[in-house]
């Protein structure tokens, strides 16, 4: 008969099943994902492209780097994964700029970009990507896939005029310049000026940018 240790007795502790490297358990990983993006929205937003880390999202999100690169790969990706929900309403197959009258294609542009940064969602990604973009050209190129590719190439496309995507251009310039004094610079008194004042003097001049001849 084989004599029975007390580490294998009835009252003994379980042993506890070792860790399987590879992809994470459903159950862990359902609210992962969104924890690692937020985190990555507030670190891009506060510190930039260069100055983030993969290794300092995972430690904000509360998990391994490499659930991040898991999830996302590399840093740029995470970086376009992160800021990307600021451009969910450009991205939509038909979006409020494009779906109406073009004499009014100025004002529905000025609406839709104050919106997103008026909007406390979207606003740490369009922080994130201005404040990388400006001193990062991997951020820039996000910016620029997001930005010239998903939106001012569809506004240009509707414009029956030869100079359609400068004149897209000018348009965006004269919102981001307004968004980096106000929303990011925040020099008064546009950082605190009424949103819907803004839009009214402002989508004039996108609309002459785009339709002007």
């Amino acid at each position: 008969m084989t004599g029975t240790t007390a580490s294998d007795g009835p009252d003994a502790p379980a042993t506890a099943p070792a860790r399987r490297r590879g992809r994470p358990p459903r159950t862990e990983s359902a609210g992962t994902r969104d924890r690692i993006l937020d985190a990555a929205r507030e670190e891009f937003s506060i510190r930039g492209y260069e100055k983030t880390s993969v290794r300092g999202i995972a430690k904000s999100a509360g998990v391994d780097s490499a659930l991040v690169h898991h999830y996302f790969g590399t840093k740029e990706q995470v970086f376009e994964a992160a800021v990307e929900v600021a451009f969910a309403p450009v991205l939509t197959e038909r979006n409020t700029v494009l779906d109406g009258p073009l004499d009014e294609v100025g004002e529905r542009m000025t609406r839709m970009i104050v919106g997103l940064w008026e909007s406390p969602v979207t606003r740490a990604p369009l922080l994130a990507i201005v404040r990388s973009a400006v001193n990062n050209e991997i951020a820039a190129g996000v910016f620029r896939r997001l930005v010239a590719g998903q939106l001012l190439r569809r506004i240009a496309g509707q414009l029956d005029v030869p100079d359609a995507e400068l004149r897209a251009e000018l348009a965006a310039a004269q919102l981001v310049g307004i968004a980096m004094i106000r929303y990011v610079i925040k020099m008064e008194p546009l950082a605190s000026a009424d949103a819907e004042q803004i839009i009214g003097r402002v989508a004039p001049v996108v609309q002459r940018h785009l339709t002007e001849r």
